[in-house]
Formats: structure tokens, C-alpha cells, sequence
């Protein structure tokens, strides 16, 4: 009885989580900016000009503003140069960084660097996990880390946030049919949900 409802509650609480997760994303987003660049633009207009929203919807504006910007390279030079400040100093360099890595992995430039979704083969076992082609160009690799025939793969591991980036021969691998964002949400939860709406089964 008691494991029956236990098992029920967790069950309300995956489906009620993402949701209530997702919400309180865009409510503290709509908060923040209202109440950052809201205070802003009554300074700006008269009183009775502004109404509420404007706030919000000037962050949306600064940030579509801000990546169109980022297409300049002066300003790609510049937001670099600022970067390179924050590498150098003392415990912002390493929450930085970790920050930085992980949304540059979602950044819509650096998918385009994932050139194909694979199945990596484990020795002679039969085994298989998803990896992602990270650099085909030999050239592009560090020295001595170069090998003809042999391309960079990225292992992502379940669960979690990190991987491993492994050297590996060409014929190690095999194309799969799956875009980078249905096999990374494949991977991060082990599968559990399985490929598309009706899962994998057996």
C-alpha cells in the first residue's frame, strides 16, 4: 500500500516538475527584466506612457539585439578580449568557464560543429554507445594528437553534464539517423524515454 502510493506520488512529481520548472523560468525572467529595465525606461519616458510589459519586452529586444551583434566581428573580438579578463581571475575563471561550456554546448554555432550523431562500437563485446564527431580534420587537432583515418568523438555521459573526447579510427564508428538534440536528450536520460512519442520498447 504504502509503496503503491509512494510510486504515485513520484510519479505526479516527474510529470508536475519539468512543467512547474519551465514556468518558474519565465516568470523569473519576466520579474527580473521587468524590474531591472522597467526602472530604466520610466526614467527615460513619462509617467503615463509606460505600461507594464515594457520592461519585459525590452530584455527580449537587448537579447535578439545583443546576437545580432554577436555576428560583428569587432564586437566577437571585443566580448573575447573581455573573456580572456574573466580566465584570469581567481574563482570567477572556473565557474565561468563551467557556465560558459555547458550554453555553449546548446549555442546553435557549436552544433554545427557536432558534423554526425554516431554509434561508437566497444572493442569486441558487441556493445555500442552515441557519440558525437567533433572534428574530422586531422589538421585542426592538437600536434601528436593526430592520426590518419582517425577522427575526435565526444562520449557524453547519462545524467550528468561532461564526457569524454575520444580519438578514435573511422571505422570505429556508424552513422545514426538522429539529429544532435534528439540523440544528446536520448543520452542524458539513458534512453528511459526512448526515440520519438512511442519509445524504443522490445
Amino acid at each position: 500500500m504504502l509503496k503503491s502510493i509512494s510510486k504515485t506520488f513520484l510519479t505526479g512529481l516527474i510529470t508536475l516538475l519539468p512543467v512547474a520548472l519551465t514556468f518558474y523560468l519565465l516568470y523569473w525572467f519576466v520579474v527580473s527584466t521587468e524590474a531591472a529595465l522597467g526602472s530604466v525606461i520610466r526614467l527615460v519616458l513619462p509617467e503615463n506612457l509606460y505600461w507594464p510589459g515594457m520592461g519585459s519586452m525590452a530584455g527580449l529586444v537587448m537579447i535578439f539585439l545583443v546576437g545580432l551583434l554577436m555576428h560583428a566581428y569587432v564586437v566577437q573580438r571585443l566580448f573575447a578580449w573581455g573573456e580572456q579578463i574573466l580566465y584570469h581571475l581567481p574563482l570567477v575563471k572556473s565557474v565561468y568557464r563551467a557556465i560558459r561550456d555547458f550554453f555553449d554546448y546548446f549555442s546553435p554555432d557549436k552544433q554545427k560543429e557536432f558534423e554526425q550523431v554516431v554509434a561508437v562500437a566497444i572493442g569486441d563485446t558487441g556493445m555500442q554507445v552515441i557519440g558525437f564527431v567533433t572534428q574530422a580534420v586531422p589538421e585542426r587537432l592538437p600536434e601528436g594528437f593526430r592520426e590518419e583515418g582517425s577522427i575526435l568523438v565526444y562520449l557524453p555521459l547519462s545524467y550528468m553534464i561532461g564526457g569524454y573526447a575520444v580519438l578514435m579510427p573511422r571505422s570505429a564508428v556508424r552513422p545514426l539517423d538522429m539529429s544532435m538534440e534528439e540523440a544528446m536528450r536520448f543520452t542524458l536520460t539513458a534512453g528511459i524515454k526512448g526515440r520519438g512519442k512511442g519509445g524504443m520498447g522490445w
